[in-house]
């Protein structure tokens, strides 16, 4: 289904605003929906790792000693934020400022690519995750942690109430689609979990080497 978006410049400037008080209110968030989807990155995470739209990195601190991470994101009010979780990190971490839609780094660099409850703010969430694909290497992993529609139709039908309330709060798109984004950019699906009534989604896919 087709998505009107915020373009980039609308997501920046929502998202500066909102930098100060994002962490406050994300602490019940991340308790009440990503439990332990943070700490889950961090344990499969390796090598080379690229974040995207990594906000005030607050998973920064569990990436494990010996991987380097570079972390992007649109917003300079979020990334100003992250620097201390950076510098506190057990892995080595750069901060960069840019666009997932066009992703400042050459092809297949990287061993890992992470995107945490961002692909249902971005303006363009498909070329996002098709840059992803391009910046891994092969036989490299994709992680993805994001809001989905509810497995039963009652949690279905009261996230759809509750959508237009979000987005003018948020800007967020909070019933995007990874399993089907990742596998259209050409990914295998290698594990899927949902939990939280099903509204929350975690991906493990593999870039699969190209043909002989």
């Amino acid at each position: 289904m087709s998505v009107n978006r915020a373009p980039d410049a609308q997501v920046r400037r929502y998202w500066n605003r909102d930098a100060p008080w994002y962490d406050g209110c994300m602490h019940p968030y991340d308790r009440l929906l990503v439990g332990d989807g943070r700490a889950w990155v961090g344990a499969h995470s390796s090598g080379r790792v690229l974040e995207v739209a990594v906000g005030t990195g607050r998973n920064l601190p569990h990436y494990p000693a010996g991987t380097q991470v570079i972390g992007i994101d649109l917003c300079p009010g979020m990334l100003e934020r992250a620097r201390p979780r950076a510098a506190a990190s057990a892995a080595a971490v750069r901060l960069v400022e840019g666009s997932a839609a066009a992703l400042p780094f050459p092809d297949a660099c990287f061993d890992t690519v992470v995107c945490v409850l961002a692909l249902c703010c971005m303006s363009d969430d498909r070329a996002a995750v098709r840059e992803m694909h391009r910046v891994l290497r092969p036989g490299g992993r994709l992680l993805l942690l994001d809001h989905i529609p509810g497995s039963r139709f009652p949690v279905r039908a009261v996230q759809r109430l509750a959508l237009p309330v979000l987005r003018r709060l948020s800007s967020a798109y909070h019933l995007c689609r990874p399993l089907l984004l990742a596998e259209e950019a050409g990914f295998t699906v290698t594990r899927r979990e949902r939990y939280c009534l099903g509204m929350v989604e975690r991906l493990v896919a593999v870039k699969e080497p190209a043909p002989a």
